[in-house]
């Protein structure tokens, strides 16, 4: 089967001079990307600051976790800007959201493919009355930044026929390895939902294990429609490119804090472990 990311051959490899990354950046993206993410950093060290301290998730802590999102939001975007035409990653974007926001509207009125889950007002006000407005923002966040820590840990295999298919099966995974942290997060320190799981049924804080099963599917089919916006088809070679890790450390970080800090010591302890080895491996890959 053929690449699905395979780029065509760079200039360089045929004797041409590639040009300076300059040329390759969108010069606004370029502009926003540090103020934005230096934004994005304030307003995680509040939201870690927050978790800490326990503070009451309706007030001061809601109002941070919104605007962290956002920004989150935000520089992930603007990052992606940078290597990608504008409207690409506009329209990447916009169908994360729209798939997202379609399959956790079919979780709620039928169950599937997550289980059974009610959304508390906590999390926000609720579109069409079904899913809470940050959800679908959420996944725009995971899947630009799951996919670049991917393209870096399979960066030493970039010329194989399978990288594509790689990158998205190890986006899909870190996607779920981010929501063996989140379930925890959000039903016992947010409060933002509750799963109606019946005690028979295996689950990991509540949430049934096929809850992770519509995670990885869910990922899968944005990835695979979001592919072609996705795709680099200028044949330039660019900078590495850091930011996606650490947009994924940090949130994964706030996941893992806020656990630890009320107690869900095992997943605070499967986060840590999970994307320190996810970190590992995405700086041996950027290395080689």
């Amino acid at each position: 089967m053929p690449d699905l990311e395979k780029r065509p051959a760079l200039p360089a490899e045929s004797g041409v001079s590639l040009p300076s990354a300059a040329t390759v950046l969108s010069p606004a993206a370029a502009l926003l990307h540090k103020p934005v993410f230096l934004l994005f950093l304030l307003a995680w060290a509040a939201v870690f600051v927050a978790l800490l301290l326990r503070l009451d998730p309706q007030g001061f802590s809601r109002w941070v976790d919104g605007v962290f999102l956002l920004l989150g939001v935000a520089t992930s975007l603007i990052g992606l800007a940078r290597r990608l035409p504008l409207q690409s990653v506009l329209m990447a974007g916009m169908l994360a959201a729209c798939i997202s926001g379609g399959v956790l509207t079919l979780g709620v009125i039928a169950g599937v493919p997550f289980g059974p889950v009610f959304y508390s007002h906590r999390l926000g006000e609720k579109i069409f009355e079904t899913v809470p407005w940050p959800l679908p923002l959420l996944w725009v966040m995971l899947i630009i930044s799951g996919r670049g820590v991917a393209r870096l840990i399979m960066r030493p295999w970039r010329k194989t026929n399978y990288y594509g298919f790689w990158v998205i099966g190890v986006t899909c995974a870190l996607v779920v390895l981010f929501d063996l942290g989140f379930e925890p997060f959000g039903t016992y320190v947010k409060e933002w939902w509750v799963w109606r799981t019946r005690g028979s049924v295996p689950s990991w804080y509540r949430a049934p294990w096929i809850n992770f099963l519509g995670w990885f599917m869910t990922a899968l089919a944005i990835l695979i429609f979001t592919l072609p916006w996705l795709i680099n088809k200028r044949p330039i070679k660019q900078p590495l490119d850091y930011y996606p890790l650490a947009v994924w450390l940090l949130l994964n970080l706030s996941l893992a804090g806020g656990n630890a800090a009320n107690g869900l010591l095992t997943a605070a302890a499967v986060g840590l472990i999970g994307n320190t080895v996810a970190a590992v491996y995405a700086v041996r890959g950027a290395r080689w």
